[in-house]
């Protein structure tokens, strides 16, 4: 997934929310719901996180210097952890401290301006139905075949899509909470019913950061390669007659769009240097072939010694107990 890969549905969310902030804000100074509020909330945490998305896609792009060799790839991560930070304070904890006001303070729709906040929810889900549209249509041109959104979510290595993918997927969801909440206390006269649905939206936010939370920390910690790409690098190093044994091997994802290859290679015997780095030359083209993301390579070449040793029993470090 390319740092452009995503660009198209960021900004498509990012106009779609700045549209929809505007209005439910509007509609919550005019109407007092509280749903309206917490949606506004929202809506304007996550115009931010998409300029968030963004600055660290530029950032991202910054040539390698001597400080930092493997360059500035992880920015994206930075700032994908950043987004789950802000969407679980400014958007999921306020939106419960918001419905924890309500409730104990209760607040009834204004009686003239007590529709438009149906009006707003109505046209920000079309809104938002077609920013998750687009996210789904870029996500699908690198999503795997057969692969399920929950595995993409989990499994990608570039930050931006399954953040929006979450990110529309909760706003939609917040929405119905909303309209469910409005729609309740416009029929019933209770305000009550807002409240209750300001909590269920605050609640799913908080859901959703910590998903994306756990998710972008472990690419900060750092992440190999897939199933599958292990496989095609192991078979591209095994595919050629240069090598007695691949010995071990480690793979780690220096940014998005960056793998890095490090191998131990056991070279058949009774070869010069200059033959020597030949194979290896041959193994990288191999690897680049198979896994184009792997651009950082290290093959040391050595020489393959099986134990002489049998493998020792299971006496020789089980400690026994005194019964």
């Amino acid at each position: 997934m390319s740092a452009s890969g995503g660009s198209k549905a960021i900004i498509a969310a990012f106009l779609a929310n700045m549209g929809i902030a505007a209005a439910k804000l509007v509609a919550w100074a005019l109407s007092g719901s509280a749903s309206m509020l917490a949606e506004g909330i929202h809506s304007i945490a996550d115009s931010g996180n998409q300029l968030l998305l963004m600055l660290g896609g530029r950032k991202a792009k910054k040539t390698a210097d001597r400080s930092h060799p493997f360059g500035y790839g992880r920015e994206r991560y930075v700032y994908a952890f950043v987004v789950s930070i802000i969407l679980f304070s400014l958007g999921g904890l306020f939106a419960i401290y918001e419905g924890v006001e309500k409730i104990t303070h209760p607040h009834a729709l204004d009686p003239v301006w007590w529709w438009l906040p149906i009006v707003v929810l109505v046209i920000s889900i079309g809104l938002e139905s077609f920013s998750l549209r687009t996210a789904m249509r870029e996500s699908n041109q690198v999503r795997e075949k057969g692969q399920s959104w929950f595995s993409f979510i989990r499994r990608a290595k570039a930050p931006e899509l399954p953040v929006v993918l979450l990110e529309d997927i909760g706003a939609l969801t917040g929405l119905t909470f909303a309209l469910l909440g409005v729609g309740l206390t416009v029929i019933t006269g209770n305000s009550v019913f807002d409240a209750i649905g300001t909590l269920m939206i605050g609640t799913l936010l908080v859901l959703i950061a910590l998903i994306l939370g756990i998710e972008t920390k472990s690419l900060l910690v750092g992440e190999g390669a897939t199933d599958a790409d292990y496989v095609k690098i192991v078979d591209a190093i095994n595919g050629g007659p240069e090598i007695e044994k691949l010995i071990h091997m480690k793979t780690l994802y220096l940014g998005p769009d960056e793998l890095m290859v490090a191998a131990k290679i056991a070279l058949t015997q009774n070869k010069t240097i200059r033959e020597a780095a030949d194979d290896i030359d041959e193994i990288e083209k191999r690897i680049r072939a198979a896994v184009p993301v792997a651009r950082v390579i290290y093959i040391e070449p050595d020489i393959y010694r099986p134990s002489l040793d049998p493998e020792p029993s299971t006496d020789a470090f089980v400690l026994k107990s005194a019964d």
